[in-house]
């Protein structure tokens, strides 16, 4: 199985996306047909509120859930790969404190508009990436002291953002409560051309560099043996899983696991080449997260859970998994 062609692979993936989108335009509290979804698709539909659901509310949804999905579940395999650690995810390197910070900075201050909100995660995602790779380069820059370094500042961001919670008024708190559960209630169709560029662009740096991940999986002494400069490699790394997690996180809020357990799937299916391990792990992220959403709109309908609180329910039993199984190689 681990040896077969990415394009074996490929056409069932993007399938399972497909059908992924199809099953999210379905579900909400107003529950289509799929008859009636297909006169929307297709511009014959009678019903002017079907039209709108659909068009308007549910496919910029699904679209967005998948570009977030996308981006956690490449940045996950390529941040497993750099830190040599299975159990990481893209949250490990503190950019969903900054991230939170940031958004809640915002909503203090009383800029919560669609438009600003994201901007002031993404600002504070950036912000926090920076300052791990600085504290972390003045120590060498080892994958233990990038993952000490996000400890820290994410503990830093923590600290301030409770801060920041005590002190802001009762309707601030509401909402930033709400996008730190993760949330994608916010989709704007206007977002996606942006969305869809920062991920794309991020994406591609990624996979420019899926030689050196390869090497890096085998130590760092071993890849410069081999010709690769280590430090040069692992910054384009950093600075391309970080955007990818940082437009995630200014576009969704605080959605875990994804990350953590998609790239593990991906790797029983496609192998451990990362030329094929990421565009694995992005196609299956962004099924996930859109079937999660799904299940966000569905369960309680018509009230919403935060897709966050879905993945971390989806998610957090496939950790224990991975971590008693990870124990068990080590003793």
């Amino acid at each position: 199985m681990k040896s077969r062609s990415a394009l074996g692979w490929l056409p069932i993936l993007t399938a399972a996306l497909a059908v992924a989108l199809l099953l999210s335009l379905l579900a909400g509290s107003l529950t289509l047909s799929p008859a009636e979804l297909l006169a929307v698709l297709l511009g014959r539909s009678e019903s002017p509120t079907h039209a709108a659901i659909v068009l308007k509310i549910r496919l910029p949804r699904a679209l967005l859930a998948a570009l977030v999905g996308a981006a956690l579940g490449a940045s996950g395999s390529a941040f497993q790969a750099v830190l040599r650690n299975p159990l990481a995810d893209p949250y490990i390197l503190g950019v969903s404190g900054g991230a939170a910070l940031g958004a809640v900075a915002a909503l203090t201050l009383g800029f919560s508009s669609p438009l600003l909100l994201p901007a002031a995660a993404f600002a504070g995602a950036c912000g926090a990436l920076l300052l791990v790779y600085w504290i972390a380069r003045a120590h060498r820059g080892s994958p233990h002291t990038l993952i000490l370094s996000g400890v820290m500042v994410g503990s830093l961001a923590s600290a301030l953002l409770l801060f920041l919670l005590w002190m802001a008024p009762a309707d601030p708190v509401r909402t930033a409560v709400f996008w730190l559960a993760g949330n994608l209630a916010l989709a704007d169709v206007g977002w996606l051309p942006w969305a869809a560029l920062w991920t794309g662009l991020a994406f591609c740096g990624l996979w420019a560099q899926s030689g050196a991940l390869d090497l890096l999986t085998q130590g760092e002494e071993t890849a410069a043996d081999l010709g690769l400069e280590v430090g040069r490699a692992r910054l384009l790394l950093f600075a391309a899983a970080g955007a990818l997690t940082a437009a995630a996180v200014a576009l969704a809020g605080l959605v875990g696991f994804v990350g953590l357990t998609v790239p593990h799937v991906a790797r029983l299916l496609w192998g451990a080449s990362h030329r094929h391990l990421l565009p694995a792990s992005a196609l299956l992220g962004a099924a996930f997260l859109v079937l999660a959403d799904a299940l966000a709109r569905t369960l309680l309908a018509p009230a919403e859970i935060p897709v966050g609180v879905v993945t971390a329910l989806l998610g957090a039993p496939f950790f224990l998994y991975l971590l008693r199984r990870q124990q068990g190689r080590n003793e």
